[in-house]
Parts: structure tokens; C-alpha cells; sequence
């Protein structure tokens, strides 16, 4: 690989590892907003989560058009010694990290979901599901808490 298109590849990657550092203190802030009592603080997380990943994609468009016009495939693995692997690796392995913390702040957000259905089903008079002492399921509420 020539030194010029080398040097630019290191520049972007470089960036992008900014941008997936900046995402995963995003997640982290993002599941301490989930588990807080603050809705502002979430909408802010994930405001700041969907334009991170505008800047990783177009960031991952221009690194893989730096690699096609230079010839280069990264390896899957983030093997090498060089800097443009040593950068890629660090890339990869930041990325792993976010994609880990987003699946738990997803299932942090389908609990709520599913705190939330449960809820309005009291509400609206369902059948909440509780156990018994024999481990089955029956409905405990008999009327509607509030009508609308």
C-alpha cells in the first residue's frame, strides 16, 4: 500500500475509533438514562446515539472507498502489526463493546415495555397475570381501577 493512501486510511480510522469511543460513552449513558426516572435524559441519549452512528456510517463508507481505490482488505480478525491494524483492531474491538451495552440497553427497554403493558392493563381492568401457590396464572383485579 502506498504511504499517501496509508497515512489517509490511519486518519479515518482514527476518526471512526473517536466516533465508536464517543458511541460507547453514549450506550453507557444511554443505559444509566434507562434505568433513571428521567424520559429527557433518554430522548437526549438516543438523539446523540442516531447521529453518532450517521458519523460512523459515513465514516465506514469512507474507509471502505480509501481500501477499494488502494487495493486493501482488512482482515476480518484485526490481524497485522502495522498501524493501519493495530487502528483497525482497536475499531473492532470498540465496536464489539457498544454492540454488547446497546443489547442490554435493549433489553432494559423491553422490561419497561413490558412493566408499562402490564400497567395499563391493571388500568384498564385486563387480567394482570399473578401466580398462585400452586405456580398457575389467574386474574386478580376484577374491575377497572379508572375508566376514561
Amino acid at each position: 500500500m502506498e504511504s499517501d493512501a496509508r497515512q489517509r486510511l490511519e486518519v479515518v480510522l482514527d476518526r471512526e475509533l473517536g466516533v465508536a469511543q464517543q458511541l460507547n460513552a453514549t450506550l453507557d449513558a444511554e443505559r444509566a438514562a434507562l434505568t433513571g426516572t428521567s424520559s429527557e435524559a433518554v430522548i437526549a441519549r438516543a438523539a446523540e446515539k442516531i447521529a453518532l452512528f450517521g458519523d460512523i456510517e459515513r465514516l465506514e463508507r469512507e474507509r471502505r472507498a480509501l481500501c477499494a481505490d488502494a487495493g486493501i482488505e482488512l482482515p476480518r480478525d484485526g490481524g497485522g502489526l502495522d498501524g493501519v491494524s493495530a487502528r483497525w483492531r482497536s475499531l473492532l474491538e470498540v465496536m464489539s463493546q457498544c454492540h454488547a451495552i446497546n443489547e442490554i440497553n435493549g433489553y432494559i427497554i423491553n422490561v419497561r415495555r413490558n412493566q408499562v403493558g402490564q400497567l395499563i392493563d391493571v388500568l384498564r381492568g385486563g387480567s394482570p397475570a399473578t401466580y398462585g401457590p400452586n405456580g398457575k396464572t389467574f386474574a386478580k383485579a376484577l374491575r377497572a381501577l379508572a375508566q376514561a
